[in-house]
């Protein structure tokens, strides 16, 4: 059989449990409060916030800008073997909206 021991709370805290413990019993709740504390991933930091670091954000923006860039490219090529080529300037604008994507890497080539 497990050793009881007394652990001397302040009031407040108690308070504070007795809120949010919901069907648990204290005991429960301090058990599973404490075990999810440790309960971590392994390889992951461990993080008290629930933000998105800044490499975090620039490679989900890197992603998206290459996912744009391959959008309108197949929508290009789509458009281009579907009838004749476009001349209007709509047609201009999403072709350098393209070639400004595709920053760093292999530039796009003229339509014939």
């Amino acid at each position: 059989m497990s050793e009881k021991r007394i652990l001397i709370v302040d009031d407040k805290l108690l308070t504070q449990i007795d809120e949010n413990r919901g069907e648990m019993s204290r005991i429960e709740f301090i058990n599973f409060l404490i075990n999810s504390q440790f309960e971590e991933e392994v390889g992951k930091p461990v993080t008290n916030n629930q933000y998105v670091s800044r490499d975090e954000f620039q490679e989900f923006s890197q992603g998206m800008k290459d996912l744009m860039r391959r959008f309108l490219d197949f929508y290009i090529s789509y458009g281009l073997e579907l009838g004749d080529q476009p001349q209007d300037r709509t047609f201009e604008e999403l072709k350098k909206k393209l070639q400004s994507l595709s920053s760093g890497e292999e530039k796009i080539k003229p339509l014939k």
